[in-house]
């Protein structure tokens, strides 16, 4: 089980506000995470190739496609629920001055 300090330290590191109220139901799911890593610790994995990911290298590289675009000319669909638009393009209020 956790203590409270190292609770609110991986909540300062995650940049998550926490009040003291919430430290028992974060400490219980942190320790519920923590449990389940446990258990993926102890699966015996000896033997077991590993997966092919998105990596170009490898055993087996995944297949390359053309990067060309199949789909198009929908923009009315797209931006039919967007709740401000100038043109063909989502307007978005303005971030930075």
């Amino acid at each position: 089980m956790l203590d409270d300090a190292t609770v609110r330290r991986v909540a300062a590191l995650a940049r998550i506000r926490l009040d003291e109220s919430d430290l028992p139901r974060v400490r219980g799911e942190l320790s519920a995470i923590l449990g389940w890593i446990e258990q993926l610790q102890a699966v015996d994995t000896d033997g077991v190739e590993p997966m092919a990911g998105g990596a170009p290298e490898g055993p087996q590289p995944m297949p390359m496609r053309e990067d060309v675009v199949t789909e198009g000319g929908i923009t009315e669909q797209i931006l039919a629920n967007a709740p401000d638009r100038e043109g063909d393009y989502f307007a978005v209020p303005k971030v930075v001055e």
